[in-house]
């Protein structure tokens, strides 16, 4: 009895001993201390929105991003490597835009345009159409409609007009229809005509079948300077993905599509209604450049020491739409991965096994830095503990979902966490296994949960009520660094180092059971059916 007392009680030693360990582990320790001393997260941040803007795979300021991160990783002491993820045909750069409505009460306007579409020809000025619904609509305004603006119908939803082939294909079916509803409301207008000289019942016209710019390629050809649509605010710009990977520098959208605020264009439109007599001035500076553009994944490496073929990833995207400075989706994503390398590297963390810190190209073109990582990587995937990816904006990480047989591992790596700030106590939930997706979705990590790695990924939340809210600030043009919250940034950075270098310095890859529920065989599929 007394030998398994002192059995039991060299036991207890022992885990408190390896609790204890965990929580004065002076990696650990000083990873918290530098991080709360010396956080250099939103100095990162200021780089990629103000000194580089807009970060679009294909641009000038993507380039310079990705050439500036892969320096910092090599400044901290990384390994780095920079991945080749795919080409586009031609580049896009941004630079300034401006309007305004000429006329006794002229205002200044509030637009923006998709990426990859028109810039104006330097300053263009114009008077105001609404566009034709109809073959008869458009032949009697064609000459009217060199050097105009016009005013097109629907509402916009971030993406350019459609000016495919197959949208020509659909165009020309509305036109036809429309031809047909002409002719009638002719013969409705006739009978109108008649009602009114005997007092008879009036009939109401047709309704024409909408569709934006349904004479698109013939206003184009007709000389118009440019599209306009309602667009609600905050303005949402998004790019051409329907044209992207066809265009060549010799066959490139001729005229702006300007996506303009739906206050301004209901003055407007009421205006051109009116027949009023104003005019419209532009100067859009959207560049192109010869391609093909190669984009590169930035992928810093923090060798294993004793297991340097096993990994654990953490990152973000650090492409983001231009029409912002990408602060926030994925600038608030990016940059605490980048300052947890900075912190594991500064506090001479040694992880076993290998960290690599993937800043994912094209992420909102498709997933397509991720994507062909995974491709190119088949070998590496049942090496990785897991992959934590952040793009849901700067609210600060203060939890995990964790499956039964990671819990025991997480608990432990976690214990230091609620020693950094109390403000922002961090808890631990259990997860229920999941199915895994057959199709890589919504960020970074799908192509990864498609082929079965975990995606464990940190729960956050606007802890001390700053009224965040994602959809406000997502693919807008409010997109910008002031929108990040310093303070949930650097805490969350401090977090990821502590989680990720825990994972990376177990003795074992993480417990993949449970994770995701078990695949269903298709011969076991059609035994469900039958049942």
């Amino acid at each position: 009895m007394k030998t398994l007392f002192i059995t039991l009680t060299v036991f207890l030693q022992l885990i408190i001993a390896s609790i204890a360990s965990a929580q004065e582990d002076p990696v650990v320790q000083k990873i918290i201390e530098i991080g709360k001393t010396d956080n250099q997260t939103m100095k990162h941040l200021d780089i990629l929105c103000n000194r580089f803007g807009g970060r679009l795979i294909g641009s000038d300021a993507y380039e310079n991003a990705a050439e500036w991160a892969a320096s910092k990783f090599k400044e901290w002491g990384m390994q780095v490597e920079m991945d080749e993820a795919g080409t586009l045909p031609v580049g896009f750069n941004r630079g300034p835009w401006f309007g305004r409505m000429l006329s006794d009460n002229g205002m200044i306007l509030h637009f923006a345009t998709p990426s990859y579409t028109s810039g104006t020809k330097g300053v263009q000025k114009g008077h105001v159409l609404i566009e034709p619904k109809s073959q008869g609509e458009f032949n009697r305004m064609k000459g009217r409609l060199k050097g105009a603006w016009v005013l097109i119908s629907g509402t916009s939803t971030g993406w350019p007009i459609d000016i495919s082939k197959d949208a020509d294909i659909q165009r020309a079916k509305i036109i036809a229809e429309n031809a047909i509803i002409e002719k009638k409301n002719d013969s409705i207008n006739t009978l109108n005509r008649k009602a009114r000289e005997t007092d008879g019942k009036k009939i109401d016209p047709l309704p024409f079948k909408e569709e934006p710019a349904l004479f698109y390629k013939q206003m184009v050809d007709a000389g118009i300077l440019g599209i306009i649509q309602s667009a609600k605010v905050p303005i949402v710009a998004l790019y051409d993905r329907k044209n992207i990977d066809s265009m060549t520098f010799e066959k490139l959208p001729q005229v702006p599509d300007i996506k303009l605020d739906e206050h301004q264009f209901q003055i407007i439109e009421q205006m051109a209604k009116e027949r009023q007599r104003f005019e419209l001035e532009f100067d859009i500076r959207n560049h192109f450049k010869m391609g093909p553009i190669k984009y590169y994944n930035v992928i810093g490496i923090i060798p294993g020491t004793e297991f340097p073929d096993e990994y654990v990833i953490m990152g973000g995207h650090l492409d983001a739409y231009d029409v912002g400075t990408g602060g926030v989706d994925d600038g608030s994503g990016s940059t605490p991965a980048m300052e947890a390398a900075r912190l594991i590297m500064k506090a001479g963390g040694k992880p076993k096994r290998t960290i690599l810190v993937c800043l994912w190209a094209g992420e909102e073109f498709g997933l397509l830095g991720s994507t062909s990582w995974v491709i190119r990587n088949k070998d590496k995937l049942p090496k990785i503990s897991n992959m934590f990816n952040r793009d849901g904006g700067p609210t600060v990480a203060n939890g995990l979902n964790v499956s039964d047989a990671m819990w025991v591992d997480i608990e432990k790596i976690c214990k230091p966490l609620n020693s950094i700030n109390p403000d922002f106590p961090f808890t631990l939930k259990k997860k229920e296994p999941r199915e895994r997706p057959k199709k890589a979705m919504g960020t970074d990590s799908g192509p990864f949960s498609v082929v079965g790695v975990p995606t464990m990924t940190f729960n956050t939340e606007d802890t001390k009520g700053y009224n965040f809210n994602y959809g406000e600030i997502w693919h807008t043009e409010r997109d910008l660094y002031n929108m990040s919250i310093p303070e949930y940034q650097e805490h969350t950075a401090i977090v990821t180092a502590i989680v990720v270098y825990g994972v990376a310095n177990l003795d074992h890859l993480l417990s993949r059971e449970g994770y995701y529920l078990p695949e269903i065989k298709k011969e076991e599929k059609k035994e469900i059916k039958k049942k």
